[in-house]
């Protein structure tokens, strides 16, 4: 699905165009577009068809690329940066996914494969983005990122304390489960969050350079969001180093805690097993077809039921002394 949005420049709010109708200023977003649609942006934008497509690959990591202007190809100078952004498509399945932003002198182009919190629309995303401000809005996407991880980690968070509140009395292995997938979800999150910071240095080092200005203009007021997208990195790659470790620790413990209960039930019921075992062993020596003690007596089968509840009562005692309950 491809979207056309344009600011306007004397009245707020922006105008929806199509591929028809293209102009300068332009932000161009291809949500899980087809091979013919990457195709026809490309012809349209002067846009290397490698460029578009590199989102479209949900293993692509974080980088920068940038590409001059070739006559012989008809390819536009244009700058390519590729961030993944976090993604939640299970309970606790959190995962990232590559999003493709592309600028050129005259147009703003993000690629991903599904629809997302980042991007402006329905759901959300950046808000206050103007289409030919393009250095703020790669700006301001990528200090939305930041806060997405950051509400997903928090998120991971509570959820790995309720999971740790379950398991004090659990048992099973379905909340072991619950606290891989977040395990997994931290690991990608790590990966993802790390790549990210390394691209934006990148980002940095090539801001400064005046080929680079052709493209993306730093104006003074985009060196403090600069500043907040810098520091919102660093503190989620330091969430998510943190709750990772713990998470960690978590699992190795609550593992052995597991084990340690399935131990004591398994203690407890072989000491009832024992205890109840007795008055079936002194009732198997009178049930025989032999003589036995107290076979005249009339009161007999009352004098073994108390010489079993002694013994049983002796040997629970026993085991209490033993620690086995």
């Amino acid at each position: 699905m491809i979207s056309v949005l344009k600011t306007r420049a004397s009245t707020p709010g922006h105008e929806e165009l199509s591929m028809d109708n293209l102009c300068p200023g332009s932000w161009i977003s291809a949500i899980a577009p087809t091979r013919r649609e990457l195709e026809d942006i490309a012809r349209l934008t002067a846009v290397p068809l490698d460029f578009l497509s590199a989102a479209t690959d949900v293993e692509e990591s974080s980088r920068i690329d940038f590409e001059d202007a070739d006559e012989d190809s008809g390819h536009a100078a244009c700058v390519l940066l590729v961030i993944n952004i976090p993604q939640r498509p299970a309970d606790f399945g959190f995962d990232t996914l590559p999003l493709g932003v592309v600028i050129t002198r005259n147009f703003f182009i993000t690629v991903c494969l599904e629809k997302n919190d980042i991007l402006p629309g329905p759901t959300g995303g950046v808000s206050g983005f103007c289409t030919w401000k393009r250095t703020r809005f790669l700006l301001q996407i990528l200090y939305k990122t930041a806060d997405a991880y950051l509400r997903c980690l928090n998120e991971m968070n509570r959820m790995s304390d309720r999971t740790r509140e379950a398991l004090r009395q659990s048992m099973r292995n379905e909340e072991l489960f619950r606290l891989m997938d977040l395990e997994k979800g931290m690991t990608f999150f790590t990966g993802a969050i790390r790549s990210n910071r390394v691209t934006i240095d990148r980002l940095v080092r090539m801001l400064n350079g005046e080929q680079f200005q052709q493209l993306v203009k730093m104006r003074e007021e985009d060196r403090d969001l600069l500043a907040d997208v810098i520091v919102e990195y660093d503190q989620a790659y330091d969430m998510v180093r943190v709750y990772s470790d713990v998470l960690s620790g978590m699992m190795d413990t609550f593992a052995s805690i597991i084990s340690n209960n399935l131990n004591i039930v398994m203690k407890f019921l072989a000491s009832m097993t024992v205890i109840i075992s007795i008055p079936m062993v002194v009732s198997g020596f009178w049930g025989m077809n032999v003589a036995v003690p107290l076979s005249g007596v009339r009161h007999a089968f009352g004098w073994i039921m108390i010489l079993a509840a002694a013994l049983s009562s002796a040997a629970a005692w026993w085991l209490w002394k033993k620690r086995m309950f």
